[in-house]
């Protein structure tokens, strides 16, 4: 009886551990198809990046590809989702003349204004003149419905790039404009290798006026790693500086610049640098960092004025550290991460405590063969606790076509936010 029962109990743990090991599984709402066999045109385009809600509900996000089979980027699309599923092509961004790609080239990441308006990047295009790799992309913005599209700004159209070398709008200031910040470009100097040291810049909505309005000037601050919007409508941000990385914050409207230097530590002779910065749930910033020479990758936290900095241990220790992908304060108090590479090779979505750093839970749902696709990108989460991502490669496809990423939704149980 005793031998029955451990049986019974036996085949009871290992269904609960099966179920458990399964994990939730992503539902497919959207899939990106090329014509042909691994490579071929992509109408709706290809590799699709981290999406944006909207105000009206709906997804929009970037494809990267319009061609998959060169080794260069070729155009890229602007895209709406609703959650229902029904795609609706927004934007192709063409070759032009000679392939110059003069209206950008590679789409980036998406904002939306406080006027309505979808607000994005390109990273190639512009300016320049070499078969679509050449220059240092464009801003743009569109409406919901595709219509109206328009070059904001040619990232680099003036002499020495100092007015900007690239880069993104990450949100609203105080002052109602939309800023962003570019790694180099601007009147700073900072040696031969870059042309200036970085900027930030910003948009005025009702004009689609473009200027820089803040340049780093490269003897205290440079080259700029990211920009995060404060509930106040200031800017934080992290830079290099002569002792390391330093955290800066920038003032819309008075245009004021304050930045301090954050002291990372140096483990067994070799730096550690600090990566793009989240809220966390006491309102410190956090980040993830790694190890210049060393695999492995680790959150960490630190103040808004940059002091009582707290690197926690790598959660991981596998080669290379993975491949993390932002960092998204889910409803549940924890960050989210999608993981490019992953476990499996694959990628996968992980969960962080902010209390210590440590790894709660993975999931791998990904792979070559499965319905969602392989490679996640950028999560984000919804209202009712879903969260929703996207796939830079793989999905199902029908005869005749690949597939080329997905657009996934993936119910894990979090509670609203």
């Amino acid at each position: 009886m005793k031998g029955k029962l451990t049986l019974v109990a036996l085949l009871v743990l290992l269904a609960c551990s099966a179920g458990y090991a399964a994990g939730p599984q992503p539902v497919v709402a959207f899939t990106f198809l090329c014509t042909g066999s691994f490579q071929g045109p992509c109408p709706n385009g290809g590799r699709p990046d981290s999406l944006i809600q909207g105000s009206d509900g709906n997804f929009y996000g970037n494809a990267q590809d319009s061609m998959e089979g060169s080794s260069t980027p070729t155009g890229g699309t602007v895209f709406s989702l609703t959650p229902a599923g029904k795609f609706v092509l927004l934007h192709t961004f063409l070759p032009g003349l000679n392939k110059t790609y003069p209206n950008g080239n590679l789409p980036g990441l998406l904002t939306e204004g406080p006027d309505g308006k979808l607000y994005g990047n390109t990273l190639f295009g512009g300016v320049g003149g070499c078969n679509g790799y050449c220059g240092s992309g464009v801003l743009y913005r569109v409406n919901k419905d595709g219509t109206g599209f328009r070059i904001i700004h040619k990232f680099c159209s003036q002499t020495n790039c100092t007015d900007g070398g690239g880069g993104a709008l990450v949100g609203v200031g105080s002052d109602g404009n939309l800023y962003g910040v570019s790694f180099s470009g601007g009147t700073g100097n900072c040696g031969s290798y870059y042309i200036g040291c970085g900027t930030i810049f910003r948009v005025t909505p009702s004009t689609a006026a473009y200027e820089v309005a803040f340049s780093f000037n490269g003897s205290t601050d440079e080259f700029p790693s990211g920009l995060i919007a404060a509930p106040d409508g200031t800017f934080y941000g992290i830079d290099s500086g002569p002792q390391g990385e330093n955290l800066f914050h920038y003032t819309p409207g008075a245009g004021t610049f304050q930045s301090v230097a954050v002291h990372f530590p140096s483990f067994n002779g070799l730096p550690s640098q600090g990566g793009s910065l989240a809220f966390g749930p006491n309102g410190n910033f956090y980040g993830l960092y790694h190890i210049y020479g060393k695999s492995g990758e680790g959150l960490f936290e630190v103040q808004t004025d940059g002091t009582h900095l707290q690197p926690f241990p790598f959660y991981t220790t596998r080669n290379g550290g993975g491949s993390p992908d932002g960092l998204l304060l889910a409803s549940d108090g924890n960050f989210w991460v999608a993981d490019y590479n992953g476990s499996t090779g694959y990628g996968d979505i992980i969960t962080l405590s902010p209390a210590d750093g440590t790894l709660i839970q993975t999931l791998s749902p990904f792979s070559g063969s499965a319905a969602a696709g392989a490679y996640p990108a950028e999560i984000i989460q919804t209202k009712d606790g879903t969260l929703w991502g996207s796939t830079y490669q793989g999905g199902r496809a029908s005869s005749g076509h690949f597939a080329d990423g997905t657009v996934f939704s993936l119910n894990v149980g979090l509670p609203p936010k």
